[in-house]
């Protein structure tokens, strides 16, 4: 059951980030409303993918390339559907955050369940 659970959050997780790459400017969510500073911006970009790259390593253990090549694959495509958007524009600094925060994701995860006791087999 518990990874039915990882299955459901990893999903909303790529629902929201969805949401919030093709939402038009005014309706996109915003922690500070929408004339945050750009630190702000990339703090929740890194985040985001940072949460999204946490949950799919949790789901895919042991596999460390296949995780962050899923986060980054993740990233350079929504970034890229991001330019049929009119009032959204792609950019490769966008991506290395995303991917960067993705990848610190996976890391920690994967840092996690070394130290975690593995069930007999």
């Amino acid at each position: 059951m518990r990874r039915n659970h990882l299955i459901a959050a990893s999903a909303i997780c790529l629902a929201l980030i969805a949401y919030a790459t093709f939402a038009r400017l005014a309706g996109r969510p915003a922690l500070m409303g929408h004339h945050e500073a750009y630190w702000v911006v990339v703090i929740e970009r890194f985040s985001a993918y940072g949460l999204l790259g946490f949950l799919l390593s949790f789901l895919l253990p042991g596999r460390f390339v296949l995780a962050c090549s899923l986060v980054v694959a993740v990233a350079m495509g929504l970034e890229v559907l991001q330019a049929l958007t009119p009032d959204r524009d792609p950019g490769l600094l966008d991506v290395l955050q995303k991917a960067a925060g993705g990848t610190v994701g996976v890391i920690l995860a994967q840092t996690i369940l070394a130290f975690l006791p593995r069930p007999p087999s």
